[in-house]
């Protein structure tokens, strides 16, 4: 991946377009990364001071949180994945060390930047760390001191090697085959109502799960679509030429949905993505969960980038389209579920040229 940070002189970095408004944030609004502003001269303990720059897409704007303390750890660091509000990063001289960090989370204290490092990754047989395909976390508290709950985190690399470990209390990752695989059609998500990590197979037909605690095999639910869409065969055959990604998502109340999004080639003439929302309906006796498609999810918004999806409510933050799919991959744009459409977003006025590192969304944080 490209340098993680944008190195500016402190003159420059001042006096800069780059730099679009500084604000007080008390917004519960989804946000995307979009990197960091550092100046060129560390601090004495070789930290820099940088401004974060996020993206609200309820304004459409781009919101920077001035004046942030960057440990030296993470400027020598790249940006790997996301979950919960919390960024994992990978040394870049050993991508096996890697640490979690609130250095995007835009409530967190400017001086005090949290560092959480976690037991050096360990590579199964036929099995890589290098390639992190994305992560997922059973908490957004994963401090060592928390009592409450004991937070699990799950990183899933390309191939087929699954590593789960808990914070401050494991010295070492827990190790998982994963019984297929894992390429870039589906994301590792954490469901908080069944307590259990998902990842849709391939071809999305069955649904492959672990408990915290990755003791036993892995479970499989086979996957019945009920109500599909009667379209043309010509548009099936379309369909069946596009890049697909299966996310299973989970709403704020438990209802699950799966997102199949579709990303035509590039050397089709049509380039705005198709998705298909599948509604879970029930899980039968036998284990198959029936879902049925629908064209509205009501007054929530789903996010899907390479952090593990998320919904949330539309009227919860003034400016979020509901029944609208927010993607950030293949395209940078919003989805109307009702017209089937999708609007691309602009880069954000006073943003920069180009973010060195695959945009994660971040969910609403508290107040």
């Amino acid at each position: 991946m490209s340098q993680l940070l944008f190195r500016l002189s402190k003159l420059s970095s001042r006096n800069n377009e780059l730099i679009h408004k500084s604000v007080r944030l008390f917004s519960t609004s989804p946000y995307l990364t979009l990197g960091s502003v550092v100046e060129d001269l560390p601090e004495e303990d070789g930290s820099y001071i940088g401004d974060i720059l996020l993206f609200d897409p309820a304004k459409e704007e781009l919101v920077t949180v001035r004046d942030k303390t960057i440990p030296e750890k993470l400027v020598n660091s790249r940006v790997v994945g996301a979950s919960h509000g919390w960024t994992f990063f990978s040394d870049r001289c050993n991508h096996n060390s890697v640490c979690i960090s609130d250095l995007f989370t835009p409530m967190a204290s400017k001086s005090n930047t949290k560092i959480i490092p976690l037991p050096l990754l360990t590579t199964m047989i036929y099995g890589q760390t290098e390639a992190v395909w994305n992560v997922a976390m059973s908490s957004s508290s994963p401090h060592q001191d928390n009592e409450e709950e004991d937070c699990v985190v799950a990183i899933n690399f390309l191939g087929s090697q699954l590593s789960v470990c808990r914070p401050g209390r494991d010295h070492g990752w827990t190790n998982k085959q994963i019984p297929f695989i894992c390429s870039e059609n589906s994301n590792l998500m954490y469901s908080k109502r069944d307590q259990r990590f998902y990842l849709p197979a391939p071809g999305g037909n069955y649904l492959c799960s672990w408990d915290l605690h990755f003791d036993n095999d892995p479970k499989f639910n086979e996957l019945v679509f009920l109500n599909l869409p009667e379209l043309p065969q010509s548009e099936w055959e379309l369909l069946n030429s596009c890049f697909k990604e299966d996310h299973w998502v989970e709403s704020p109340s438990g209802q699950s949905f799966l997102v199949k999004w579709y990303s035509h080639i590039p050397s089709q003439r049509y380039k705005d993505p198709i998705l298909m929302v599948l509604r879970e309906d029930e899980e039968t006796e036998e284990g198959t969960r029936n879902m049925c498609y629908t064209e509205d999810i009501g007054d929530l918004c789903i996010f899907l980038s390479k952090s593990d999806p998320f919904c949330v409510v539309a009227s919860s933050c003034p400016g979020l389209k509901p029944n609208s799919i927010y993607l950030m991959g293949r395209c940078f744009a919003v989805y109307d579920l009702t017209t089937r459409t999708a609007r691309h977003f602009k880069a954000p006025k006073g943003g920069p040229e180009r973010v060195p590192f695959l945009p994660y969304w971040l969910p609403p944080f508290s107040i």
